[in-house]
């Protein structure tokens, strides 16, 4: 008897097309709009370790520090395709630093010309500055080098302020991409990088000559093979305005945001602290100012007081928020999917049963010459003594199935679910799944453990269970 491998049905193929569609016209309504924002509000916490002489103490409410926002900024970007090759972008912004503020609004037409090059008309106006007119251009040279070229014309009461910036930048190889740049008008400076992206690092070395600065920048990251993303930095940046050391991490926290923390240390700027957190396309950056001067108790706290922040709330907010995500995820998930499973039992059942003679013949002729045989496979999911004692065995037997697939001593499975065996089906849906065999080869005990998509060949000489002793 001959066992194929369950195909899906008409409603689970029309179900899953369904799904991806729904995926797809979300993916495609956030590309086609991008919306992009970014709130910034810096703290001014030098009150901490720089405190006035005890002559002014005398103040009311001097007693404790003065923890005070001193700046604000806020601004939004969205897109709006008007044709296959033209798109209009509107943004905003807001600021405020001690008592003083001002916004402004931009609006830009961008048009495809071709599949090596864009142009961008910009209009902005604001508050404090008068109208602003732009144009940006790009244009791909060759396949490894192009060029970015943004002309500005800024109206004020001093007068037109214009402005020209044009970066040149070329593919030194497969991960390495040297810039060059130039900027006139309003501080005006040439610059050159060379930027290095790999899996597992990023490298910037950059040189700028300048009014009125001038400086030299190297910064490394190193990305961790983890699944948080975890990645560690580090920026040595030093020039006519002083020298500034920067260090700090991110780490993905969920499934949509990233936080991060970076200790700013310079002279004469002093200490601060950055903290960032992206949320989907949006940012929340608030850099909290420390100390001007360089003191060795803010760069302490700056560096371990985060840490000791993160690992608390991962522990005690994060880890048990996903949590419960999780769970109410995969309750939803069995509920919609209670009576399939159902179903799909009830057909691996009917399959065992038709198996049953074939099995029996099968382990006769395995047994004549002291072959291959079955002797317990279990599928789904195991509890260990690390697991939580709220969590329960969810597994299957999956016996006879699997020797009815033994052909020639041999046992031989593919990279792809188990689920989708003849005879099996998924006990746990959404929740990680294992393959346990026991299993008998010339008279000797063997066992091991697969995960769901590994692919698994049995017999092997390292499945051995070692009984001496």
């Amino acid at each position: 008897m001959k066992v194929v491998e369950r195909r899906r049905t008409p409603a689970e193929i029309r179900e899953e097309f369904e799904r991806l569609q729904r995926e797809r016209e979300e993916r495609r309504l956030q590309q086609r709009t991008n919306p992009k924002g970014t709130i910034s509000v810096g703290i001014d916490a030098t009150d901490l370790f720089d405190r006035y002489e005890e002559e002014y103490e005398d103040v009311s409410g001097s007693g404790f520090p003065q923890i005070e926002i001193n700046k604000m900024h806020i601004s939004q970007s969205i897109e709006a395709p008007l044709t296959a090759t033209d798109t209009a972008i509107l943004s905003g912004s807001l600021s405020t630093q001690n008592g003083n503020g001002g916004g402004s609004i931009n609006f830009a037409l961008r048009r495809v010309t071709s599949a090596k090059g864009w142009g961008e008309l910009e209009f902005g106006a604001g508050d404090l500055q008068g109208p602003l007119f732009g144009l940006k251009l790009f244009r791909n040279l060759t396949p490894r080098c192009f060029v970015t070229t943004n002309c500005a014309l800024q109206f004020s009461s001093r007068g037109i302020r214009p402005g020209l910036t044009t970066v040149l930048a070329r593919n030194l190889d497969k991960n390495t991409v040297g810039y060059l740049q130039w900027r006139w008008g309003i501080q005006s400076a040439m610059n050159t990088s060379i930027v290095r992206d790999t899996k597992t690092s990023h490298f910037t070395v950059a040189l700028q000559l300048g009014i009125p600065h001038s400086f030299a920048l190297i910064s490394y990251q190193h990305k961790f093979q983890d699944d948080d993303q975890t990645r560690v930095k580090g920026s040595l940046k030093a020039g006519f305005f002083g020298t500034v050391v920067e260090y700090g991490a991110e780490r993905k926290i969920s499934r949509h945001s990233v936080l991060g923390a970076t200790v700013s240390v310079g002279v004469p700027q002093g200490v601060s602290l950055k903290v960032k957190l992206n949320r989907a396309s949006q940012t929340y950056f608030f850099p909290i100012h420390l100390t001007d001067q360089l003191l060795p108790s803010a760069v302490f706290y700056a560096t371990v007081g985060p840490l000791v922040v993160y690992f608390a709330l991962h522990r005690l907010v994060i880890k048990p928020y996903l949590r419960a995500q999780k769970e109410k995820e995969l309750e939803k998930q069995r509920e919609s999917t209670a009576t399939d499973i159902l179903q799909k039992k009830q057909e691996a059942e009917a399959a065992v049963r038709l198996m049953q003679e074939s099995v029996r013949r099968i382990i006769e002729a395995e047994e004549s010459r002291m072959g291959l045989i079955i002797v317990n496979a279990w599928y789904g999911k195991f509890v260990n003594d690390k697991s939580k004692k709220s969590e329960k065995v969810k597994v299957i037997d999956v016996t006879v199935p699997l020797q009815c697939l033994v052909k020639d001593s041999k046992l031989i499975l593919t990279e792809a679910s188990k689920a989708g065996l003849p005879g099996f089906y998924d006990p746990c849906v959404g929740e990680e799944k294992n393959l346990k065999v026991l299993y008998q080869f010339r008279g000797v005990l063997h066992q091991v453990m697969a995960l769901d998509n590994e692919a698994l060949r049995i017999p092997k000489q390292s499945h051995r269970i070692d009984t001496d002793g």
